[in-house]
């Protein structure tokens, strides 16, 4: 049965702005509005401050058109309260017109075409889905009816498990207020031009979840989206998605349900796994896409790598760090600040002709002062020129997490690279194009050492730490690391690092620690809760026989673990915490 609100459906007849009417045209929802997306199986997931327009449009530029069309963006997380009340909150958020959205605009038209700018612009950034947080009906539906005219659905965040999301209860937050998630859901699909899709986690069960999505499916949701996660699945107790609830789902709701699938999305590998092993229409990545932004594109042809994509003796391979860097940065000059990129040498590649003999240098030297002439006193220090204002652009404020996370494994072994990206500033373009020149130039030094000295890449065969060893298939017989590695083992990550690992100025996901080896290095320590619940465990098998009394279940660290020892091979510190991604959830 499905479930129906404790009062009346979310129609509000008027609001501050004016008067608020049903749609005036039939819309496409649910399947039908699917397809007419053109099916996407790839989904760019909505991320705090991080998956604006500059960054969808570097995640498209490594597609072809056609497969660029069916890759389906959210917006950032945008809360809804903010967004209705004040402009400066949309204009530093969204940004569909150059005048901004001072008034809410006209859902027929959606702006003139000189008037638009990024957002959801039909030209380069569709198909487009508005994310928002909320737990008020009516203002929930205020904050989308600014945006509707230039998306094609709003969505409506039921995952967010941050503590910010506790404190405005919202996210993960509202599901045990089923009531007032079916208004939130409801209120939008009743009175907007665009449909309305939702995204949630799994609960306690699969049959409790279930329940759940059947409640938001019978509110108006066109689309659901699941994460594989618990609510308290974050930080270094993230763990792993669980495919089996996703399936479970896909198995017992209508055909015409489109469900997507969220979770343990780390190589573009994982993508046709996930469909095939949850049956989900689509699927989505968060944090994958983070560190990796070519993670929804397939690796070229054997042979037409060029200069931007790297392979290696044994097949490995990735976009180069530099590459990449290169067209995030000619993007935010075409788009976001409407000036020309500087002109830029070819990469490099270590077929190259030394400089001077055919081809310029990797990079722009670096500006040098001038020597003070011999026998004369030095010269008064002069003072500095002011740093650039903060820029308030979504797409520049973004920037420097989005180089931390992208340039993960490379500031590992180039902390100059570190320190230069540590001083940047939203807005200061020249030292954003200092750090490309330092990446630049380390990538070069990775190529020609790994041309010299290819075997300190590769890993060696280890029987003893193999997926055979395990009872799995061998990594000998996973091709290029990518099949025959299982991304739900709940046991070690330690097989999914080696398939993943690639020479540090590739781009490459980040295989977070599991639970235990999280406690094992140190990095997780268990909460008052959580003792306790290992104590009335550990009373339960004593009464059941299963261990003798006065016998304490513990974790037992070890010196040093497999997984801290390839961390420690890339640079980490054992007792490093590694930051948590701005998903949300």
């Amino acid at each position: 049965m499905d479930y129906m609100p404790e009062t009346g459906p979310g129609n509000i007849e008027a609001s501050p702005n004016g008067p608020l009417r049903n749609p005036p045209r039939e819309k496409l929802t649910g399947r039908a509005f699917y397809q007419s997306l053109g099916s996407p199986k790839m989904i760019l997931a909505p991320m705090v401050d991080q998956s604006e327009f500059a960054w969808r449009l570097l995640t498209r530029s490594f597609m072809t058109p056609e497969e660029s069309r069916s890759l389906l963006a959210y917006t950032p997380m945008l809360h809804a309260r903010l967004f209705m009340q004040t402009r400066t909150f949309r204009d530093h958020h969204f940004q569909p017109t150059r005048t901004g959205l001072e008034n809410l605009p006209d859902p027929s038209t959606g702006g003139t075409s000189s008037n638009l700018y990024l957002d959801g612009n039909p030209a380069f950034d569709r198909p487009l889905t508005v994310q928002f947080c909320a737990n008020e009906p009516k203002e929930l539906l205020e904050a989308a009816r600014y945006v509707q005219p230039f998306c094609d659905a709003v969505d409506l965040n039921l995952g967010c498990p941050q503590g910010i999301a506790r404190k405005g209860n919202y996210g993960a937050f509202l599901q045990e207020d089923w009531d007032r998630v079916y208004k939130l859901i409801n209120i939008l699909h009743t009175n907007l031009d665009v449909p309305v899709s939702g995204k949630i986690r799994i609960l306690e069960s699969k049959e409790k979840t279930l329940e759940y999505a059947k409640m938001v499916i019978s509110a108006g949701a066109s689309i659901l989206t699941v994460h594989g996660r618990h609510r308290d699945q974050k930080g270094h107790k993230t763990g792993l998605a669980d495919w089996s609830v996703i399936r479970y789902l896909r198995d017992h709701l209508p055909p015409e349900v489109v469900l997507f699938a969220n979770g343990n999305i780390l190589r573009y590998e994982d993508i046709s796994r996930c469909i095939k092993q949850t049956g989900a229409d689509g699927v989505m990545s968060a944090e994958g896409n983070l560190y990796d932004p070519t993670i929804f594109s397939k690796p070229p042809p054997l042979g037409a790598e060029g200069r931007e994509y790297w392979r290696g003796r044994d097949g490995k391979g990735g976009y180069r760090m530099d590459a990449v860097l290169r067209r995030y940065m000619d993007i935010l000059y075409k788009y976001v600040l409407e000036s020309p990129a500087p002109p830029r040498p070819p990469l490099f590649i270590p077929s190259d002709p030394p400089p001077g003999k055919g081809i310029p240098p990797t990079s722009t030297p670096e500006p040098t002062s001038t020597p003070e002439p011999a026998n004369e006193p030095p010269t008064k220090k002069q003072k500095r020129e002011p740093r650039p204002a903060k820029s308030t652009s979504p797409n520049l404020v973004a920037m420097q997490a989005h180089l931390f996370h992208l340039l993960r494994a490379l500031v590992t072994h180039r902390t100059n690279v570190r320190d230069a990206l540590a001083h940047c500033r939203a807005g200061d373009i020249s030292a954003f194009e200092n750090v490309l020149r330092l990446v630049e130039e380390a990538t070069r030094d990775g190529l020609l050492d790994y041309q010299a000295h290819p075997e300190k890449y590769e890993e060696p065969a280890d029987p003893a730490t193999s997926l055979a060893a395990k009872g799995g298939d061998s990594l000998a017989d996973s091709g290029n690391g990518a099949e025959g590695v299982d991304p739900t083992d709940y046991e070690s990550s330690v097989a999914t690092v080696k398939a993943c690992k690639r020479p540090w100025w590739v781009c490459q996901p980040y295989v977070r620690p599991l639970p235990k080896e999280a406690l094992e290095k140190g990095s997780l320590t268990l909460s008052k809760k959580d003792r306790l619940k290992l104590a009335a465990e550990a009373e339960t098998e004593t009464n059941a026989g299963l261990v003798e009394a006065g016998q304490v279940k513990t974790e037992v660290a070890v010196p040093v673990s497999e997984r801290e020892g390839l961390d420690v091979q890339d640079g980490l510190q054992r007792s490093e915490v590694a930051h948590t991604a701005m998903v949300s959830g």
